[in-house]
């Protein structure tokens, strides 16, 4: 692991070293934001050592606190951090634009064969090597984060609430009526940001409970975080024609308000395009997510196919840009912040308690895809061979992936 003396100075990068790491991400990020920021890190830290582990990590919460897709605007904040504005540019969109193309793609096989082509034997190779590549990356950063009982708490916490959210069977199997305490935490568990924002109010408070009281502590953070104000921002359209003005305003709204995951994108796409938009078809939706998860790079380039079915190229243009356009915007507002964060106690505590809720959460999100990906004993064989390797020869990821797919194309034909 690449240590904070073995960094290299802000900005000292070029734009071509920036474009071709990113465009090779673009490529072969498969997995989902869990994989997208294992594989940014053995990059960046292990073997470019752009940047330390902990300032990786504090990008990682940073990008995690604000509305967008993460692991999009983790490749902006270091793409900025290794060669000025340009890079933070190109650093975006060569990471989402082979994700774009390939989406735009199906979607014009969709639109014109009624279906989408079979992929499943490449995933079946892929996926276990992404649960393989994530393990890595979460050993990694959780020695760098999790230092001491309080920061392992919150991530174990946040963990927990996490897989308690996305698991219903959970609230379902709970005997007898349901009491609300039980009915909140399922909620919790299901609001990302809320455990982010959650994990790092609770170390703050913990960590500086000595230098103020709690009751002026509370009273200061009072006025509450962005996800109380999601809904206050969140005008839903009424249904009406298809138009391009309509369709980039409304994925622009999306963009700049959801927190999360694919998941979660699917929710507020559920109820804009479908429930008051009537512009599409529930089944046509989760085709749409489905091409998203997929293809490598950010998940929701589902807006690509979604503005291909509604208007075409210029719309699946308008639908990309659109919704990645506030990433953009924020990511230099609030980059001048994160060291002034750390050097306060207090926000340094913040930043400490939300890099160990943003484990808590990646590794939620690693076991659910373990869950998926690991079906079988080859699968199962494949990812503990791919961690063996990581932490034997640490070889570049791509080779991993490629490698994962053809062992699951050959399984497939050979029937395995």
């Amino acid at each position: 692991m690449a240590n904070a003396g073995a960094t290299q100075a802000p900005h000292s990068g070029t734009l071509r070293e920036v474009a071709l790491l990113f465009l090779k991400l673009g490529c072969i990020a498969f997995g989902g934001p869990a994989a997208h920021v294992a594989m940014m890190r053995q990059e960046v830290v292990e073997r470019r050592q752009w940047l330390s582990d902990q300032r990786f990590l504090d990008l990682f919460a940073a990008a995690n606190l604000i509305p967008g897709p993460s692991s999009t605007e983790l490749a902006i904040f270091l793409g900025y951090v290794r060669a000025g504005w340009v890079a933070l540019i190109l650093a975006g969109v060569l990471f989402i634009a082979p994700a774009m193309l390939l989406v735009l793609a199906f979607a014009w096989l969709y639109v014109h064969l009624g279906h989408l082509p079979a992929v499943g034997w490449l995933l079946y190779g892929v996926k276990p090597v992404i649960i393989a590549v994530i393990l890595q990356a979460l050993y990694g950063l959780g020695r760098t984060a999790i230092r001491g009982r309080v920061l392992a708490g919150a991530g174990l916490a946040v963990l927990a609430l996490y897989l308690l959210g996305i698991n219903g069977s959970f609230v379902a199997s709970v005997p007898g009526p349901l009491h609300p305490e039980v009915f909140a935490l399922y909620l919790l568990g299901n609001n990302v940001i809320l455990l982010l924002f959650g994990g790092g109010i609770a170390v703050m408070l913990i960590e500086n409970v000595r230098r103020l009281s709690p009751q002026k502590a509370l009273a200061i953070l009072a006025p509450g975080t962005p996800a109380a104000l999601a809904p206050r921002l969140l005008a839903l359209s009424q249904a009406g024609a298809i138009t391009l003005p309509r369709l980039f305003l409304t994925f622009l709204k999306i963009g700049a308000v959801v927190y999360g995951s694919g998941y979660v994108l699917l929710a507020f796409l559920q109820a804009d395009f479908v429930n008051h938009l009537h512009w599409l078809s529930s089944q046509q939706l989760i085709d749409a997510v489905a091409v998203g998860q997929f293809t490598p790079g950010p998940v929701f380039t589902t807006a690509t196919f979604l503005g291909y079915l509604f208007a075409g190229v210029p719309g699946a243009l308008l639908a990309t840009l659109a919704i990645f356009l506030p990433s953009f915007v924020l990511v230099p507002i609030v980059f001048p912040l994160v060291g002034w964060l750390r050097r306060s106690p207090w926000f340094s505590a913040f930043l400490n308690g939300a890099n160990a809720s943003a484990l808590g959460l990646m590794a939620g999100v690693s076991l659910v895809l373990a869950r998926a990906a690991l079906i079988d004993p080859v699968t199962i064989v494949l990812a503990v061979a791919a961690i063996a390797i990581l932490i034997n020869y640490k070889p570049n990821s791509a080779w991993l992936v490629l490698g994962g797919g053809i062992v699951g194309i050959g399984a497939r034909l050979v029937g395995v």
